[in-house]
C-alpha cells in the first residue's frame, strides 16, 4: 500500500536516549539545562513553520527506578513516571516540553524505546498529556504517541522520513508489542496483572537483575553500550560474586531466541506461531571474548564449554527457562576460571577489550549492525531513516540513495580509548578513576589531559534547503542559557 497522506513538516528535529530516571547521584543524563533550553528554542524559533520534535525512544528510564513491579512497572507505572517528572533534575525538561506542546504549529512525538516501555500503557499516555497540556484540547492534538513498534512516518519536503528507536532489530532488547497491547487492554478493563509475570527481554534482565546492583559501586557501567553477552565477562571482572546471580539468569538464552524470532517477523504477514527461532547470539564464544579466553586456566575446559553451549543453542531456544539453568552455571564456571590469578584491574581491562571490540563509537560513517538491520527492513520508498538506541551518532549516505542517521544520545558517554586499554600499566592509571562515585564525581576525571566522561549531545535535523531536503547531524552545545546547533555532518538527497 502506498501511503500518499502522511504528516507534513517544514522542519523535523529528532533526539533520543535521554534516559530521564534514577536517583540523584546515579542519573546518567547530565545536560538537563541544555536540554531544557534546546526544547524551548525549538518552541519559539520559526513561528511560521510547521516544526516537529520526535523523542525517538528511551525518553524516560523505568529500569533505573525503584519499584516492586518486576521487570515492567504495572501497578506503579503512573507513580514511577510522576516521580521522574517531579524530580528537580528533570522537571525543567518537562516544563520545556509543555511549552513546546502548547505552541501553535508544533508537533511533539513520543516513540517507544526499550527502557520506557510503559509509554505504551494508555494510563501513562494520559499522564504525559495532562503534564504537557493541562488538558487543553488544541495542545493535546499536538502530542503524538507511537508505541506499537511502527515508528513515526512523515514527510519533509518531498522526502519520506521514518523514525524508529532501533531496538526493533535487536534480539537482546526487542519489545513484545503485542503483549504490551494486551497489558494495556487488561489494565483499562480493571483487571489485575502481576508484574513479576512479565517475561522480560534479555537486555532488561541483564540491566535489572545484574547491572543495577553493579551501578551502586561502579556507576560508569551504565555509560557503556551495548547490553550484549560480552558484557557478562566485564560484569564478572568487576564483581566475581555476581557469578551465581548471572547463572540464575536462566531465561536469557530463551529470551534471546524469542527476541530474534519476533524481530525477524516484526513486519511479516505471517503469525509468529510456529516460527523456529535461530540462535540469536551467533557463535557462543561471544559469551567469552578472545582476551578473556586467552587467560583461561584451562583451554580444554573453555573449548568443551563452547561446544556444549553451541549444541544447546544451535536448535533454538530451550523449552523452558529452567532448561537453561545448567548451561548458565556452566558458562559462569568457565567465565570465572579465566580470572583466577589475575588482579581485578587486569581482568577488567581484558574484559573491556572484548566488550568494546570493534567499537567505533565516534565514527559517524560506520555502518553498524543497527544501520544494516534497520535499512534491510525498510522499503525503498523511504528516503531518510533515523534511529537511536545504540547511543552512537551516525550519518550515512547509502549507495541506494537513501540516508541513514542515528541521533545519538543526551546521556553521559564514556570512551575507553586504545591508549587506556593498551597494557596493564596504562589501565592501572585509569582504574582508580572508575572507583569514583557518585556519578557526578566521574565528570571531573581525566586521562592524559582528556575528560573520561564526554560531552556528545546530538540531534538530527531535517529541513528543506534551496529546494532540496537535507538531513543534518548536529552537536548541541550551550551552557544552559543557549543551545546552538553545530553541524557535524550534512547529507542531501
Amino acid at each position: 500500500m502506498k501511503l500518499e497522506h502522511l504528516p507534513q513538516h517544514d522542519v523535523l528535529h529528532v533526539i533520543s536516549d535521554i534516559h530521564m530516571g534514577g536517583e540523584d547521584g546515579f542519573q546518567i543524563l547530565r545536560e538537563t539545562g541544555r536540554l531544557e533550553q534546546y526544547v524551548r528554542r525549538l518552541a519559539v524559533e520559526q513561528p511560521q513553520a510547521d516544526v516537529a520534535l520526535v523523542l525517538n525512544g528511551d525518553v524516560f528510564d523505568s529500569l533505573a527506578e525503584r519499584h516492586g513491579d518486576g521487570y515492567v512497572a504495572v501497578a506503579s507505572a503512573q507513580a514511577v513516571l510522576a516521580r521522574i517528572m517531579q524530580d528537580a533534575a528533570f522537571a525543567p525538561v518537562w516544563d520545556a516540553l509543555a511549552q513546546f506542546a502548547q505552541t501553535a504549529r508544533r508537533t511533539l512525538v513520543f516513540v517507544i524505546g526499550n527502557h520506557d516501555i510503559e509509554i505504551a500503557l494508555p494510563a501513562v499516555q494520559w499522564l504525559v498529556v495532562q503534564r504537557l497540556t493541562g488538558g487543553d484540547v488544541a495542545s493535546r492534538a499536538r502530542v503524538v504517541f507511537s508505541t506499537t513498534g511502527a515508528g513515526y512516518a512523515c514527510r519533509v519536503g518531498d522526502a519520506r522520513v521514518y523514525c524508529i528507536h532501533g531496538n526493533e532489530v535487536d534480539a537482546w532488547n526487542f519489545n513484545r508489542y503485542e503483549d504490551l497491547a494486551r497489558l494495556g487492554r487488561r489494565l483499562n478493563a480493571g483487571k489485575e496483572f502481576d508484574g513479576a509475570q512479565w517475561a522480560a527481554n534479555a537486555g532488561t534482565q541483564l540491566v535489572r537483575d545484574v547491572m543495577n546492583e553493579v551501578k551502586s559501586s561502579y556507576p560508569w557501567i551504565d555509560l557503556l553500550k551495548p547490553e550484549t553477552s560480552a558484557a557478562i565477562g566485564t560484569l564478572l571482572a568487576i564483581e566475581p560474586k555476581l557469578a551465581r546471580k548471572i547463572a540464575g539468569l536462566g531465561g536469557v538464552a530463551g529470551a534471546l531466541a524469542a527476541g530474534e524470532a519476533q524481530k525477524d517477523e516484526r513486519l511479516s504477514l505471517e503469525s509468529f506461531a510456529g516460527m523456529a527461532p535461530r540462535n540469536p547470539i551467533g557463535r557462543p564464544d561471544s559469551w567469552i571474548g578472545p582476551h578473556a579466553r586467552a587467560s583461561a586456566s584451562s583451554e580444554t575446559l573453555v573449548r568443551d564449554m563452547l561446544l556444549e553451549a553451541e549444541r544447546s543453542l544451535s536448535e533454538g531456544a530451550p523449552a523452558s527457562p529452567d532448561a537453561t539453568l545448567g548451561l548458565g552455571q556452566l558458562l559462569v564456571d568457565r567465565l570465572t576460571g579465566w580470572m583466577r590469578g589475575i588482579d581485578k584491574p587486569e581482568a577488567l581491562r581484558r574484559a573491556l577489550l572484548d566488550w568494546l571490540r570493534g567499537d567505533r563509537t565516534f565514527e559517524l560513517d560506520e555502518r553498524d549492525d543497527t544501520c544494516r538491520d534497520v535499512m534491510d527492513s525498510v522499503g525503498f520508498g523511504v528516503d531518510i531513516v533515523v534511529t537511536g538506541h545504540t547511543h552512537l551518532a551516525r550519518a550515512l549516505a547509502l549507495d541506494d540513495g537513501r540516508l541513514y542517521l542515528n541521533s545519538g544520545t543526551w546521556i553521559r558517554l564514556m570512551q575507553f580509548t586504545p591508549a587506556m586499554l593498551a597494557d596493564e600499566a596504562s589501565f592501572k592509571s585509569v582504574y582508580p578513576l572508575l572507583l569514583r562515585r557518585p556519578m557526578v564525581d566521574l565528570d571531573h576525571a581525566t586521562f592524559d589531559g582528556s575528560p573520561l566522561v564526554l560531552d556528545r549531545t546530538t540531534e538530527v535535523e531535517i529541513l528543506v534547503d534551496n529546494g532540496r531536503t537535507v538531513a543534518r547531524l548536529n552537536q548541541i552545545r550551550g551552557d544552559g542559557r543557549k543551545a546552538p546547533a553545530e553541524p557535524l555532518k550534512q547529507l542531501s538527497r
